[in-house]
């Protein structure tokens, strides 16, 4: 979240980044207003507990004189009762405040560009050609029921619609990505964790997920939610701490589960959009200075999963009516899916600044104080969509699927998906 301080000293700035969003100017206003209340009272607090003293002592100078002290007595009371008032709207303005600053969005970076819609933005680079057929190429989804690798029916029997059970080849081209990817990652420099995915209201608060996107966790009883994203458990792991030896570099599969609201009637068939999903997630915690140098090596180590496996994929950079509530910037990577004619997000590579950190207490000590470390994430890749782009780029005439050659000792040396007999 962004410092109170700093919105108050400049409020004009925090309204141009809110405008550069489209995003409502209204939380702003009220906490300014709260703010500007909560000062107030708090002069006005300190004017009467100075007032209480100094009556204390008259009290005690009159009882000592043996002089009638009821006056001043009653005095007091009436200052202690409203000092306890006054007390009282303090902490209720400082929650206002605390759930005001919640739900302001960072500040986009300044090399984020301008923009309204996905529509303003900008290819940073494009890799590899869109992959060309001399057949008309199926989509994913009939690829899958077609070699028996993927069974929607059975999974809409025991869960629902967005959900998938992979089976097979399906089961183990899965499992073979993300034992792939986390070892890209690791030889990256990337320590490997593996994190609960049961998560607490704090932890959920400090990446930002809450209190603005509940309606897309999924909440459990005894005050959990499922994990959405690795970035929730592993950004946390330093919650309340101070950190040495930056930058550190952490990476992590777990299963993600999002609601999805909002999005009715989007990648309805298939795996793009699903409520249950596998992601493996790379997180840095960074000094300033370095955290977009940072950024750019986090998104290039993204990218390499890709180009190991030889998908054509491009890369934008979102503008800031596209940014992520938390995200100062964003490069979103995507990966050419053929049957859409199109490149579909894969990966969203982001640097929070301190906003993350703020919100978990993650710090470090230097000479002038402690101060926030930068925090940063990135999938690496988001697991079904890297099977929907193999299967989609690798699929033959014939109906089988071609295995991406540096993928092929995760699957027993497998070269190909063929059509079961």
């Amino acid at each position: 979240m962004l410092e109170l301080k700093f919105v108050r000293n400049n409020p004009e700035v925090v309204r141009e980044a809110l405008a550069k969003r489209h995003a409502s100017a209204e939380p702003l206003d009220k906490l300014l207003e709260y703010d500007k209340a909560w000062r107030e009272a708090l002069k006005e607090g300190d004017v009467l507990k100075h007032q209480r003293n100094t009556v204390s002592l008259e009290i005690a100078k009159l009882k000592k004189e043996k002089q009638d002290a009821k006056e001043k007595i009653d005095e007091m009371r009436g200052i202690s009762d409203r000092i306890k008032a006054i007390d009282e709207q303090l902490r209720d303005y400082e929650s206002r405040m605390q759930d005001l600053l919640l739900n302001i969005p960072n500040i986009p970076s300044t090399t984020t560009p301008i923009g309204r819609d996905e529509n303003d933005n900008p290819v940073v680079r494009v890799v590899g050609e869109p992959t060309k057929f001399g057949f008309t190429p199926k989509n994913h989804w009939d690829i899958g029921e077609d070699l028996d690798i993927l069974d929607f029916k059975r999974a809409v029997k025991i869960s629902g619609e967005g959900f998938t059970v992979y089976k097979g080849m399906g089961a183990k081209l899965e499992r073979a990505l993300i034992n792939f990817m986390l070892d890209v990652h690791s030889r990256q420099g990337y320590t490997e964790v593996f994190p609960p995915v049961l998560m607490n209201e704090k932890a959920m608060t400090g990446t930002g997920q809450l209190p603005k996107f509940k309606e897309d966790m999924y909440a459990c009883t005894d005050g959990y939610y499922l994990a959405p994203t690795a970035e929730v458990p592993v950004t946390n792991l330093y919650m309340d701490e101070y950190l040495e030896n930056l930058p550190i570099y952490l990476t992590a599969y777990t299963a993600c589960f999002r609601r999805e609201a909002g999005k009715h009637g989007q990648d309805t068939r298939g795996i793009i959009r699903q409520h249950q999903f596998n992601k493996v997630e790379l997180v840095k915690f960074s000094l300033p200075e370095t955290s977009y140098e940072e950024h750019e090596k986090l998104t290039r180590d993204a990218e390499e999963i890709l180009q190991l496996l030889k998908l054509p994929y491009r890369v934008i950079n979102l503008c800031t009516g596209d940014l992520g509530f938390s995200a100062a910037k964003t490069y979103d990577i995507e990966v050419w899916v053929p049957a859409q004619g199109k490149y579909r997000e894969i990966s969203s590579c982001s640097n929070f600044e301190s906003y993350q950190a703020r919100r978990a207490n993650i710090r470090y000590r230097t000479p002038e104080g402690p101060k926030f470390v930068h925090t940063l994430n990135g999938s690496g890749l988001a697991v079904g969509r890297t099977v929907v782009a193999i299967l989609e780029n690798y699929q033959r005439e014939d109906g089988s699927v071609e295995i991406p050659e540096a993928l092929r000792p995760y699957m027993g040396g497998a070269t190909e998906i063929k059509k079961p007999l």
